[in-house]
Order: C-alpha cells, then structure tokens, then sequence
C-alpha cells in the first residue's frame, strides 16, 4: 500500500468524532470541502466506504467505526508525542550534550553546569571532554566552548567569542626556594621545566637566540602540568585563568612576569541560527552572564 497522509487520517477522524464534514472542519480549522475531499482521498486509497453521506446526516460505515477504533489511539498518541517535544517547551527540558577542553570543563564550565542545573530542574548535562576539535553535528552535540587562535569561521555554525586567553610562566615557592627565581630566559634554561605538547608558541617576549629552554618533563593536559607545578616539578606555562587562584592563595609564583604568550580565545559554538532549543539558550545565556561579572583573566605584554 502507497503510504498515506496523515492529514487525512485526522479528517476522518474528526467526522467520525463530530458526526459531520462541517463540525469535523470547525474542529481542524479548515473549509468543509476540505474536509470531504480529504475523507474521499482516504476512501480511495483504502478502496473502502468509511461514510454513509446523505443530504442530512453522516454515518459512519461499520468498516469506518473499526478504523476509527484501530487509529484513534495511536494518532492520540503521536500528537501529544509531537506537542510535548522538549524543544517546543518555553521551559528548558530534555538533556544539554556539550563538548570541552578539559582546562574549560573542570573550570569555568563545571561551575556553569552546576548554576544551570540548579536554575533548570528538567535539563540534565552529559559533558564530554576532548582537547580535540569535535564535530557537533556527527557527535550529536548541542554545544561547544572551544579554545582558537584565529576567530571561528565556519557556515554551518554560530562561533561566539566569550573571552580571551593568555599563557604565562609559573613555578612554586617550594622549587623557587630550592633551584632559585630566575631572571632571564639564559638563567630560565637551566631549570627544570615543565613543558605542554600543543600549546601556542606565541611568544611576544622570545628569548635570545640559541638560548631556547628545554622542557625535561613533557604532557600534553594543562591539568597535569598545573599538577606538576604544584608539586614542585618545575616551571611551567599555564593559561592565567588556570593559575591566578593559585598565585593569589600563594602556591604559585609568576616566572618572568614579563613575558607572556597570548592564546587566542574561548568561542561559544553551536550548530545552527534556525530553531536552537530553549536548552542551549539558556544555557549560552547563563555563561555569557557568568563571564560578563567575571571575565576571564588575561593581560596584555608589559
């Protein structure tokens, strides 16, 4: 059987449940010829009579009362499936798939999971963390905070720069005390230093030439570097945001405070202009609010 149109289904419906062509039309909205067209539609695709039709009344044929009996529930069923989408909501509903680095997730987006959760009972999170860049559509996500050095320019997506990132050198008190603060890139070199496979060698400060340090510990997470640093490993390079807590609860000290690499930006990424769920805007709004009152920390090369 050729498939049928569903609005066609409703038409008899809606004569059968109002007793005529002329009520079933009040019911859905639309002209009375309509509707008998729409039932004749039916009829002829089925090759069955669902309506005795006299000038006076309509009568449902025993063939139509057992269709009515058969589909009535079901397409029930199925508009309440369509009007209670999550999406169509005015209040935040269903479940916020975002993708992250990992210095952002453990950071400035755990504290807006947990503000945004808190603010949307009916929303829950599934945060996947990748330092990669991730597809949004093919990994059916909602949402992305990622980390560039160019501006985002992609069609097919919405890139809103949030903030900007700067990298600075820090080591702690106990290893400063121990191997001494240095106080140039040619004393830096004979340290022990922490070093971060990927990071952007944007140096606005480079040191002499020939004078380049090497790192004798190498990872490739910000988190475990910080962790490094933290424990005493050594000097290591860290975006500000990650390490000015530290700096300030003094288990951190800036390195050549001088020197400083910017890092490009944080861009609120979504897939499409057309149609974004209450979820995301929602949440896109509470982060922006968030980093309005709290901007991330940067600072530009004295």
């Amino acid at each position: 059987m050729a498939p049928i149109d569903l609005n066609l289904v409703r038409a008899f419906v809606a004569v059968h449940e109002g007793g005529s062509f002329s009520a079933a039309g009040e019911r859905l909205g639309v002209p009375r010829s309509t509707v008998s067209r729409a039932v004749a539609a039916l009829e002829q695709s089925l090759d069955v009579l669902l309506f005795h039709r006299t000038t006076r009344r309509v009568t449902t044929t025993a063939a139509g009362r057992a269709l009515h009996e058969r589909l009535s529930p079901p397409l029930l069923a199925l508009e309440a499936s369509l009007s209670d989408l999550p999406e169509r909501k005015d209040e935040p509903t269903g479940t916020l798939r975002l993708t992250t680095t990992t210095e952002l997730g453990s950071t400035i987006v755990a504290e807006a999971i947990a503000r945004f959760t808190a603010l949307h009972p009916k929303v829950d999170v599934d945060l996947h963390l990748d330092n990669r860049v991730v597809d949004l559509a093919r990994g059916g996500f909602d949402l992305a905070l990622r980390v560039s050095l160019t501006p985002l320019r992609v069609s097919s997506l919405i890139a809103r720069k949030i903030g900007n990132l700067s990298l600075q050198l820090y080591s702690s008190p106990a290893y400063l005390t121990r191997r001494g603060m240095p106080r140039s890139f040619s004393e830096l070199a004979g340290h022990d230093l922490i070093g971060l496979r990927g990071a952007p060698p944007m140096p606005l400060a480079a040191p002499p030439k020939g004078q380049v340090p090497r790192s004798r510990i190498n990872c490739d997470d910000m988190l475990v570097a910080r962790a490094l640093i933290r424990a005493g490993g050594g000097t290591g390079m860290l975006f500000s945001f990650l390490a000015d807590g530290d700096v300030t609860e003094g288990r951190f000290v800036r390195v050549l405070p001088d020197w400083l690499a910017q890092a490009g930006a944080v861009f609120l990424v979504y897939p499409s202009r057309r149609h974004v769920p209450h979820k995301v805007t929602a949440f896109r709004d509470l982060i922006l609010e968030m980093l309005r009152q709290r901007p991330l920390p940067t600072r530009e090369p004295l």
